[in-house]
């Protein structure tokens, strides 16, 4: 096994130092040897090792990579850094798989960015040792700060080093020695320590922004971001949905009156965006709708030819609350016009994907959802959202293999952990879904999806105490959940007591009518004595699920 050494501490080039190092390693050989897999991970290398940018040309590219950088306004999350992992994981899999196994030893991890940090985590969870061990060198770590690389932090949303970096800059930064340095800084710092959920270090930033700048620009994009702050904060407490109307009125004051009407129709159009997520979390759904018309109207009278993402982000805000409302088809429509217009960008396939799957089209939502993992890293998302088609088609293999890879790529997905789960209780490996439950609960303890499937596995064991303090849990945390009324009735019919049953999946049916839960409610009914009512319970389902043989069955026994 050949082994190398390098250095993850990130003074010495940012983000990815210990992935570069790694990569110049690996890279040149894949190029001579197999271009076509370092071609299949193009973004990744160029994201982690700038350096080989040349030798790998970018063959995934959107519509962000050909404009100035003024015009890219989607920055990266701070969740891409774990695609990035992912995508760089699997090419060094793939690569020694040809090559040979390798040991690397890594010096100064304790000193790496957090982006080498996650790397060396995924590295370790996802190859067989056998083939990479990753073992903890030397720690001697460099003095002096990290590279003030901004652009590329921004632009590939390194969050942290961008807070850190900036940070160091700004302390010996005065306004009035570089003004539009000092404030591009506070923006874009305090842009990523929320992306990082340090937002009161964020509005901290922004006040000393607003205490020295009267910049008409910058202070409206202060006043914006923090009203995102306050209707995003990763903390739902902390959210203040009338306090963030107040900030982004601010904002909008401002931009209506920048006197270029380009200037104004971008700014202006952007604030009004923004104020439609905020009265979206204040519940006027409506309002929100005529916010993104007036910013769209703006965007297409004034600039033409110019910020086109900004204009596909107002598109793809307007499909969304389409969809809301029910106009599922002028959604799909937006969405469409979103994708045609940007076909390298993945997350509006997801999107329409996920849209395409509500009205039914599950052959184009599965080519939705395969393009975004064509077109991006590994999105974990994507193999969720097939794993569902999957199982709406019966192909169960298929729907539990691609949970399996989305849990081996995030495995914080508490969603996937539910939906596996579910298919083990239904297989009767009960062990193996109490085992995901756990798996689960660790990551979000309250989780009522996750409480329901415990509830679930606990009544197949036969444990109904615990059956029902699971069921209890789940509705306290969401009374709206379906699946644990009916699990309880479930429980309740088990345990001879009709009437709860009868109660529950009344319940059930008040806020989601199906032929399944009619069904079992015309059981539990003639159990009861409620001849009647169990036979129309079962007219009406046949109405629903006319193909169904339980219910024609039950309706001809009846």
């Amino acid at each position: 096994m050949d082994t190398i050494i390098l250095d993850a501490d990130r003074r010495i080039g940012g983000p990815y130092t210990l992935a570069a190092g790694l990569l110049g390693h690996l890279v040149p050989a894949a190029l001579a040897r197999w271009p076509e897999l370092a071609a299949a991970h193009d973004i990744e290398i160029r994201a982690a090792a700038p350096e080989l940018r040349a030798a790998v040309p970018a063959r995934r590219r959107s519509l962000a990579d050909g404009l100035p950088r003024a015009q890219r306004i989607l920055i990266p999350g701070a969740r891409r850094s774990l695609r990035l992992a992912n995508g760089l994981a699997e090419f060094v899999r793939d690569h020694l798989g040809r090559s040979g196994p390798l040991t690397v030893i890594v010096e100064n991890l304790a000193a790496a960015d957090p982006t080498d940090a996650e790397l060396v985590e995924v590295l370790r969870r996802r190859l067989d040792p056998g083939l990479l061990r990753v073992e903890e060198g030397r720690s001697a770590p460099a003095a002096g700060p990290l590279r003030a690389d901004f652009d590329r932090y921004r632009d590939e949303g390194f969050h942290h080093a961008m807070a850190e970096s900036g940070l160091e800059r700004l302390r010996g930064l005065a306004y009035e020695d570089d003004p539009e340095l000092w404030q591009r800084l506070i923006q874009r710092v305090a842009a990523s320590l929320e992306a990082v959920e340090r937002e009161d270090e964020a509005r901290a930033l922004y006040d000393r922004g607003r205490r020295e700048s009267t910049d008409p620009r910058h202070r409206a994009t202060m006043a914006y971001a923090t009203a995102m702050i306050l209707v995003r904060h990763h903390d739902r407490s902390r959210r203040d949905p009338d306090e963030a109307l107040a900030w982004v009125n601010e904002a909008i004051t401002i931009t209506s009156l920048l006197p270029d009407p380009r200037e104004r129709a971008f700014h202006l159009g952007f604030d009004l965006n923004g104020k439609a997520l905020v009265e979206l979390r204040r519940g006027r759904r409506e309002a929100a709708m005529d916010l993104v018309r007036q910013a769209i109207e703006l965007a297409e009278t004034h600039l033409p030819g110019e910020h086109p993402i900004h204009k596909l982000v107002l598109y793809a805000n307007r499909a969304h609350l389409l969809a809301m409302a029910g106009r599922r088809e002028a959604a799909l429509a937006d969405l469409t016009r979103a994708v045609e217009a940007d076909p390298g960008y993945p997350d509006h396939y997801l999107d329409r994907g996920n849209l395409l799957h509500e009205l039914g089209r599950e052959e184009e939502a599965l080519a939705d959802y395969e393009a975004v993992m064509r077109l991006s890293p590994p999105f974990p998302e994507a193999y969720y959202n097939r794993s569902e088609l999957r199982y709406a088609a019966g192909d169960l293999g298929g729907a539990r293999a691609d949970l399996d890879h989305t849990l081996e790529l995030d495995p914080e997905f508490v969603p996937a952990y539910v939906n596996r789960c579910g298919l083990r209780v239904a297989a009767g490996e009960y062990a193996r879904a109490r085992q995901d439950v756990e798996l689960g609960l660790a990551h979000a303890p309250r989780d009522p999806h996750l409480m329901c499937v415990l509830g679930q596995v606990e009544l197949a064991e036969e444990h109904y105490p615990e059956a029902r303090i699971a069921f209890d849990r789940a509705l306290e945390g969401d009374p709206d959940l379906v699946a644990a009324w009916a699990g309880r009735a479930e429980l309740a019919f088990e345990r001879g007591d009709n009437e709860a049953a009868l109660a529950d999946l009344t319940q059930a049916l008040k806020l989601e009518e199906t032929a399944e839960l009619l069904f079992n409610r015309s059981v539990a009914g003639r159990a009861a004595g409620l001849a009647h009512q169990a036979r129309q319970d079962l007219l009406r389902a046949v109405k629903l699920a006319p193909d169904d043989e339980d219910v024609r069955r039950a309706l001809t026994e009846g």
